[in-house]
């Protein structure tokens, strides 16, 4: 083989491999991303710079109350009074498989969207939301996140009153009246979370770990 085309097939290789490994660790791993929303206000502004950890997604963990996840675009947004199940209060995801997944959720194209809230409620938890407060199982949660005076119910039809089911998170933005959450489509099931959020690193002034 003439050792121009050899070269040329070495660094190609290389190319290549570099791509793969760098999807398998931005799957799998982490990977930065770019606030984008104003739904997690004052903790997350626009435009600033986080760096997402995957590894949860990978090994299958929970995240745990207060953690602030990124998590698949349900399928269904809103719902009618008719529609809301309080019984079974899981948000409903567009099912994918074959290269419609691959593209969707590991090269992370086409038209996929991603929100990104605070962990309010875990499995078995009785959430209700009432008088301007969040109580899980009769107590009201502590949030000392928001911004004082803000309240937070449930505009219209929406879930407000329900047991969080196995394996699923309710969550909820910080600015909370400029956010569509869980208030409005229901739980986030496990296998939907793609990532916690591990630290801020822009900008500078901000950078470190975010409560």
């Amino acid at each position: 083989m003439d050792p121009k085309i050899k070269n040329i097939l070495e660094w190609v290789g290389c190319i290549i491999i570099a791509i793969i490994l760098a999807l398998l660790f931005r799957y799998f791993i982490g990977t930065p991303t770019i606030v984008k929303q104003v739904s997690m206000k004052p903790t997350l502004e626009q435009n600033e710079r986080l760096w997402l950890n995957r590894w949860g997604r990978t090994i299958h963990a929970l995240p745990q109350r207060g953690d602030i996840i990124t998590f698949e675009e349900p399928s269904k947004i809103t719902y009618s009074s008719s529609e809301i199940d309080l019984k079974n209060p899981i948000a409903k995801f567009n099912e994918r498989s074959g290269w419609d997944w691959f593209v969707n959720n590991f090269l992370e194209m086409g038209e996929k969207r991603s929100y990104i809230k605070r962990v309010i409620g875990l499995p078995g938890e009785h959430v209700e939301i009432k008088d301007g407060k969040v109580y899980i199982n009769g107590n009201v949660l502590r949030e000392d996140y928001l911004q004082a005076g803000l309240v937070t119910d449930v505009v219209g039809v929406g879930f407000d009153d329900f047991i969080v089911p196995e394996n699923c998170v309710f969550a909820m933005g910080d600015n909370r009246n400029h956010s569509t959450d869980c208030r409005s489509f229901g739980c986030i099931p496990l296998e939907k979370i793609e990532s916690t959020v591990s630290f801020r690193f822009w900008p500078f002034n901000k950078f470190g770990g975010v409560d």
